[in-house]
């Protein structure tokens, strides 16, 4: 259940000094995307200061409920009813995690899900950074057809074995980020780290239980409860004044309206609270004074975006607006 395996390598010998000293690719599988879902495997492949493959980590984790899309990440609760609980392999994966920047395609999900599991155990993930591949693609300018992780893995031939197997997604992001962070080092680009904050809010309000639980065919899961984050509240009033529409190129700024359209990888009330705390508005509907749509399917037949090609709305994907909010320029006061 649990594996450890070390490799060395060598490395080429220039190297930006500002650059992080080591890396922690991870990869996470979960029952699904939500904020009471919870982790049911996780892999770590630890890399040097220039990418180099130390070691590799695998677990299972009981998530002490249903697993979620068995049909995507093929883990049953017969295969999970055995396997240690998060708290059980907390202390493991943190020191796989420790003093590393943690690496991950779309990294700011794989931070709240981990961030979230380390909350409930009532402990801290020893992380600070992070660092999404699909940002780095970007600063790059690498032309790929859209940010998934089979095309960035296709983008380097790197061949994928199982996806959506947290161990083999884990190895094809490190192999992928190999020459993407050596591409990095040889042009001068600046890393796309962003912080990582530890989650503090909880509370403990039962939610209902699905699957198996529901209808109490064992499992041992049946006592479960899983805990909800941040209970539904009016989010306050933007502060700022609405500068106009975002212009390509530039920054965003502190009151701009954002609204958002269309399925995200990140949850999307993570992402609209992301977007209030760096000072933006979120709009939940599109009109002539709206700055910016988010949306992954521009081409959609959805109100929002139909009004944004009428509007003229400036229309942005989740990770380029995830790179945006890196640097919102200040509201004038």
């Amino acid at each position: 259940m649990l594996e450890d395996h070390t490799t060395t390598a060598s490395s080429p010998t220039e190297w930006p000094t500002a650059y992080p000293q080591g890396y922690a690719v991870v990869d996470v599988e979960t029952t699904g995307l939500a904020r009471d879902d919870r982790i049911i495997s996780a892999a770590v492949y630890r890399l040097d200061a220039r990418g180099e493959v130390e070691d590799h980590w695998y677990t299972l984790v009981n998530p002490e409920r249903d697993p979620g899309p068995v049909w995507i990440h093929g883990l049953t609760s017969d295969v999970l009813e055995g396997a240690p609980l998060f708290q059980e392999v907390a202390a493991e994966f943190a020191a796989r995690l420790d003093g590393r920047v943690l690496v991950a395609h779309n990294a700011v999900f794989d931070w709240q899900m981990i961030a979230r599991e380390y909350a409930r155990a009532e402990r801290e993930a020893p992380v600070r950074q992070r660092l999404c591949t699909i940002a780095l693609s970007k600063e790059l300018g690498l032309p790929l057809p859209n940010h998934k992780l089979e095309s960035l893995a296709a983008h380097f031939g790197v061949v994928q074995q199982r996806a959506h197997h947290a161990l083999d997604d884990a190895r094809v992001l490190a192999e992928a980020f190999r020459p993407s962070l050596r591409a990095a080092a040889a042009g001068g680009v600046r890393l796309p780290l962003l912080e990582c904050r530890p989650l503090t809010e909880w509370s403990d309000r039962p939610a209902p239980l699905i699957g198996r639980q529901a209808s109490g065919s064992g499992g041992g899961y049946g006592s479960y409860r899983p805990g909800s984050w941040r209970p539904s509240r009016k989010r306050p009033a933007c502060p700022h004044p609405n500068p106009g529409r975002y212009e390509d190129g530039k920054r965003l700024k502190q009151g701009m309206r954002v609204a958002f359209s269309g399925d995200t990888s990140v949850e999307r009330e993570l992402l609209e609270d992301r977007a209030a705390e760096a000072g933006l508005h979120v709009a939940t509907s599109l009109s002539r004074l709206t700055s910016l749509l988010v949306t992954n399917d521009p081409d959609s037949g959805t109100s929002k975006v139909v009004k944004a090609r009428q509007f003229g709305t400036p229309v942005v994907d989740e990770a380029a607006f995830g790179q945006l909010l890196r640097d919102v320029e200040p509201a004038d006061e």
